[in-house]
């Protein structure tokens, strides 16, 4: 039961850490744009294609 006087405060402090880094997440608009990064690997680049064939 002594064990349960430290977890519970690191529980605590890891989940404040965790919350916290969350709440930065969306102040920067981490999750602004969620579709333009899958659709971005779909595109083709034409500059390096036009790079590689001089």
């Amino acid at each position: 039961m002594d064990i349960l006087i430290y977890l519970i405060p690191i529980a605590l402090t890891l989940g404040l850490v965790g919350l916290a880094g969350f709440l930065w997440t969306l102040k920067s608009n981490q999750y602004e744009d969620l579709e333009g990064a899958a659709h971005r690997i779909l595109l083709d680049d034409e500059d390096e294609e036009t790079n590689s064939e001089k």
